[in-house]
């Protein structure tokens, strides 16, 4: 078994313990260290700083290995706050997957979502009267940089907020802002590698041996 934390990280705090930013004439930001005391932990992959929600954490090799592995396509998802009043096109978009810079985005999952009540953030997100915002659930297999902030706009909806609910079967659930929870996972055991097999020795050549 290994621990697993499930932490929901605020608005603007890196996914990170330390500020590592060399610039002296701009702010120290918020990490991890700020909110958890636990030591020997790291992040089991990223979430952006202007992002929230869902961020996990452990010490055990082999489940950060099995949480953050591109090759794992564990499956992430985001409520998203956009500009805009979201399309039967823009979801039909996403599901079948849009053209970024860096390549197509495989196919995800996009639905409607009536407004979460989550939390009120600080600063809040701009509100202009002329300009509605609608939510939409997008589930993505993928962990490209900023990934669901380009798909939204390459669709005509730019993301105004971003929160990860889920990763996994692992979700935000009962965490508020800051906030986390220490889970017990288990971790299968690595296979043995399988020992080479020893040719049985005969009198007889081996074929690659024999004249061709």
């Amino acid at each position: 078994m290994a621990d697993l934390i499930l932490f929901n990280k605020p608005f603007r705090v890196l996914s990170q313990f330390t500020d590592d930013r060399k610039d002296p004439s701009k702010p120290v930001r918020a990490t991890l260290a700020d909110w958890i005391s636990v030591p020997g932990i790291y992040p089991a992959g990223r979430l952006d700083y202007d992002s929230e929600g869902l961020l996990l954490l452990t010490g055990d090799g082999a489940l950060q290995h099995r949480i953050a592995s591109p090759s794992r396509k564990m499956p992430k998802t985001y409520w998203v706050q956009v500009e805009g009043l979201i399309t039967d096109a823009a979801l039909a978009q996403l599901e079948r997957g849009v053209s970024l810079k860096d390549g197509n985005t495989a196919p995800a999952k996009a639905a409607r979502l009536d407004e979460p009540s989550v939390w009120g953030r600080t600063p809040p997100v701009r509100h202009r009267d002329s300009v509605p915002t609608s939510w939409l659930e997008l589930t993505i297999t993928e962990g490209r940089n900023r990934q669901v902030r380009r798909m939204t706009a390459a669709v005509g909806f730019p993301t105004l907020r971003l929160i990860r609910y889920r990763v996994g079967d692992w979700t935000l659930n009962g965490l508020n802002p800051g906030e986390f929870r220490t889970v017990a996972v288990h971790v299968p055991a690595p296979r043995p590698r399988r020992k080479p097999t020893t040719a049985r020795k005969s009198g007889k050549p081996t074929r690659s041996a024999k004249k061709r």
